[in-house]
């Protein structure tokens, strides 16, 4: 399977810009991450790119992703990808390679860094750093949804101290800030 197919299957499942811009830039995060790793970049980014792709259809934690393999698996998706993709969601599948791990790291790390974008005055991913995410961290009122605490263990997991994981994302999203429409009023570096 190659992007364009993934992209296609997404396309096709899901409706909701935000859910596809967050798919975008997990695929972002996980592609940085591959090729900072040496892995495989390709395989890495069809795991970020397709890992909520079935969200609108089964959006319950009983449901996603578990429901949403069979879908994968009739479109040839690779066993390494969907269970990378059940190791995320709560389907009792243990993480235990690089690119499981990598995935839950990168998963919900990129809304709050979304969140903090928007609220900046800039509303640009360009002149965000960790010390901004950091700040918003803090403040248990903003982007109350997310769960910190899963964020940092998923960090440490993976191996990476979190505000150095915070630092790789947003030098990710900014590769695709243009499509995400996070570039603010400030132009890129």
């Amino acid at each position: 399977m190659d992007r364009n197919q993934a992209l296609a299957i997404v396309q096709e499942y899901i409706q909701a810009p935000g859910l596809i811009n967050h798919m975008l830039c997990v695929e972002a995060a996980m592609r940085f991450y591959a090729e900072k790793l040496g892995q495989d970049v390709e395989l890495w980014g069809l795991t970020g790119l397709l890992h909520d792709f079935d969200w609108e259809i089964h959006p319950t934690l009983e449901g996603h992703p578990l429901e949403g393999a069979p879908i994968l698996r009739q479109r040839g998706v690779s066993e390494e990808v969907i269970r990378a993709i059940l190791s995320h969601g709560q389907c009792g599948v243990e993480r235990v390679s690089l690119m499981e791990k990598a995935l839950l790291a990168c998963d919900e790390i990129t809304g709050l860094i979304t969140a903090v974008t928007l609220v900046r005055p800039s509303r640009s991913l360009y002149d965000l750093s960790a010390s901004s995410v950091k700040k918003k961290w803090k403040d248990k009122a903003f982007a109350a949804g997310t769960n910190r605490e899963e964020m940092a263990e998923a960090a440490a997991d993976f191996g990476v101290e979190l505000w150095e994981h915070v630092d790789n994302v947003i030098l990710a999203m900014r590769r695709i800030a243009p499509q995400l429409g996070l570039e603010g009023n400030i132009p890129p570096a």
